[in-house]
């Protein structure tokens, strides 16, 4: 795979694992504990602070991209063993944040030296 495949796979990703957690905590399993609002605040803007450099490319952003994955991936993970009713959508957390990882960190590595 070239090295812009690997961007459109950590693009894709991204914005499928955005798509995923605003749907989960607002439509899919809103939380009967914790308001959807602190839910969204809390998990959201973790995501979005690379955000500005990531869609222009630059390398620094896709490397802070790629370490806030794996953020995610532990939640995914951890969602997955504790919450058996949630289980498919933290598993599918886990997936899109590996992939955006995989994705994030293969562009970079990837790069001309």
């Amino acid at each position: 795979m070239t090295r812009k495949h690997y961007y459109l796979l950590a693009l894709s990703s991204f914005f499928a694992l955005f798509s995923l957690l605003m749907a989960w905590y607002t439509i899919l399993a809103p939380s009967q504990i914790f308001p959807t609002a602190l839910l969204l605040i809390i998990s959201i803007p973790p995501l979005l602070l690379p955000l500005r450099g990531f869609l222009k490319g630059d390398l620094k952003s896709c490397t802070w991209l790629c370490y806030i994955s794996l953020i995610y991936f532990t939640h995914g993970a951890v969602e997955a063993y504790a919450n058996p009713a949630e289980r498919s959508y933290a598993l599918a957390e886990l997936l899109l944040s590996f992939l955006l990882c995989l994705g994030a960190g293969m562009y970079v590595f990837k790069t001309e030296k």
